[in-house]
C-alpha cells in the first residue's frame, strides 16, 4: 500500500514539474524600457539649486573658466570647481527636469528642459538662478532606450511628462513579445564678446558669438543672445533626420546625424545654409574639425544600425564635396577631440586613445589608457578632461604624448 502511495505522490509531482517546464516555456527575459514621469506642474518650477549630490548617469561634460559641468542625464547638471585640477571639487547640483544639453556665455547658463531652453545667471557660482525660460522652443531631447517593450500605456498625458527612462531586465510571455509590433509600431518615428564655455563632440548646443545654436533630430532652433537674459528665438532650419550633434569651426557649423555629415555656412549667422553632406550609412555620429579634415565616430550596434564602428577621416578642403578619406577600426567609439596634432579617441570600454594626426593618412598611436570606459572629452589648452563611468578623467599635456594628472568619482 505505501508503495503504491508513493507511485501516485511521485507520478503526481513529475506532472506538476512537467507544467511548470511548459509554463516556463512560454517566458523569457527581455528589456522593459519603463518611463521617468513628473507632473507638469512640477516640471515648471522644477529647476532648483541644490547641494552637492551623488551622480546617478554621466552625461556630456562642458567647461567654463575654471568650472566643469557634468550632465545626470535628464536630471541636472553637477558643477565642478576645478581651479586645481588635482583636486576637484564638487560645489553645487542644478536640479534642470529633462536635461541633456548646457551652453555658457558671459555668465549665463542657457540649457534644456525638455521643449524648454532655460537661462540661468552663474555670476555668483555660489548662488546660481534662474532668471528665464522659453517654452516649448526646443524639439525633445529625450531618446526612447533600446528595449523589447516600452510601458507608456499608464502615463498620464493631460497631467504628466516623460522625462527620461529606465530598462530593466524581466520574464515576459513570448507570444508579447512576438506581437509587440502591433502596438508599437510608431516607435521608429518617436525615436529617432562675453567669454564662452567649451562643450564635448556630443554636444548639441552651440554658441557662435551673439547666437545659440540648438539642434534636435530635424531642426536647428536659432536663438539670437545679444541680450544674454532674455533670448530671442528666430526661425528654425530643417535640416534632416536622425541629427545628434553640432561642431563650429569658423563660418560653418558641422552637424552630426546617424546618417551622415551635414555642413551649414552660418556666415550670415540667423539664417545657416546648407552647403553640402557626406553620407555614411547608419550609425551614430559625432564629428570635430580642423582646417582641413573632419572626424567622425561612427559607432555600430545597439540602436544606432550599422554593424561596424570606427573613425572616418574626411577631407573637406572642397567644402562642397567632403570625400572620405581613410577609415580606421574601433570598438565602441564615443566622443573625440583634436589638440594641434593630437587626436583623442573616446573607444568606449576599449578606452581612450591618443593619436598623433601630423599625416591622417597613418594615424599614429601614442598612448592607449585601457580598462576604462570613455565618453567623451574636451581638449583645454593646457589639459585634457574626459568623463566615463562616472568618473572625471584630466590628463596633462607632454610633448609627445598625455599622462594622467587625476581622477574624480562623481558618486
Amino acid at each position: 500500500m505505501k508503495t503504491t502511495l508513493k507511485i501516485v505522490l511521485f507520478i503526481v509531482a513529475i506532472g506538476f514539474i512537467a507544467c511548470d517546464d511548459k509554463e516556463d516555456d512560454k517566458y523569457a527575459d527581455y528589456l522593459v524600457a519603463k518611463p521617468l514621469t513628473i507632473s507638469k506642474e512640477e516640471f515648471k518650477t522644477g529647476v532648483a539649486i541644490l547641494p552637492p549630490k551623488f551622480i546617478e548617469e554621466s552625461g556630456k561634460i562642458y567647461t567654463y573658466e575654471n568650472y566643469i559641468f557634468i550632465n545626470d542625464k535628464y536630471q541636472g547638471v553637477h558643477v565642478i570647481d576645478n581651479k586645481n585640477p588635482e583636486a576637484p571639487e564638487k560645489i553645487a547640483y542644478i536640479k534642470i527636469p529633462g536635461n541633456v544639453d548646457i551652453s555658457v556665455k558671459g555668465n549665463y547658463l542657457f540649457a534644456d528642459s525638455l521643449t524648454d531652453l532655460v537661462v540661468l545667471d552663474i555670476s555668483n557660482i555660489t548662488a546660481i538662478k534662474e532668471v528665464n525660460r522659453l517654452e516649448g522652443v526646443l524639439g525633445s531631447s529625450i531618446i526612447w532606450p533600446m528595449a523589447d517593450f516600452y510601458e507608456y500605456d499608464d502615463v498620464d498625458s493631460e497631467n504628466e511628462m516623460v522625462i527620461g527612462w529606465e530598462t530593466v531586465s524581466e520574464p515576459r510571455l513570448i507570444s508579447e513579445y512576438e506581437a509587440r509590433f502591433v502596438g508599437d509600431i510608431m516607435l521608429d518615428a518617436v525615436t529617432n564678446s562675453a567669454s564662452v564655455g567649451q562643450g564635448g563632440s556630443l554636444a548639441r548646443f552651440k554658441i557662435v558669438e551673439d547666437y545659440l545654436y540648438a539642434v534636435d533630430s530635424h531642426t536647428i532652433n536659432v536663438f539670437d543672445i545679444v541680450n544674454l537674459e532674455s533670448p530671442k528665438m528666430l526661425e528654425s532650419v530643417f535640416a534632416g533626420f536622425d541629427i545628434e550633434t553640432i561642431f563650429n569651426r569658423g563660418d560653418y557649423l558641422f552637424l552630426g546625424s546617424r546618417s551622415g555629415m551635414y555642413i551649414y555656412d552660418i556666415s550670415s549667422p540667423s539664417v545657416p545654409q546648407f552647403v553640402s553632406e557626406f553620407q555614411h550609412g547608419t550609425a551614430c555620429d559625432p564629428v570635430v574639425v580642423d582646417d582641413k579634415y573632419a572626424y567622425v565616430t561612427l559607432r555600430g550596434g545597439n540602436s544606432c544600425g550599422a554593424t561596424e564602428s570606427g573613425l572616418f577621416v574626411i577631407d573637406i578642403q572642397d567644402i562642397e564635396n567632403p570625400t572620405l578619406l581613410k577609415s580606421y577600426e574601433m570598438e565602441e567609439p564615443y566622443g573625440l577631440g583634436l589638440k594641434d596634432n593630437l587626436l583623442f579617441v573616446c573607444d568606449g570600454k576599449a578606452g581612450l586613445k591618443v593619436y598623433d594626426k601630423t599625416d591622417v593618412e597613418n594615424l599614429g598611436m601614442l598612448n592607449h589608457f585601457k580598462d576604462i570606459v570613455t565618453f567623451d572629452v574636451i581638449p583645454l589648452e593646457n589639459s585634457l578632461l574626459m568623463v566615463g563611468d562616472d568618473v572625471l578623467y584630466q590628463y596633462q599635456y607632454q610633448e609627445t604624448s598625455v599622462t594622467l594628472l587625476s581622477t574624480f568619482s562623481l558618486r
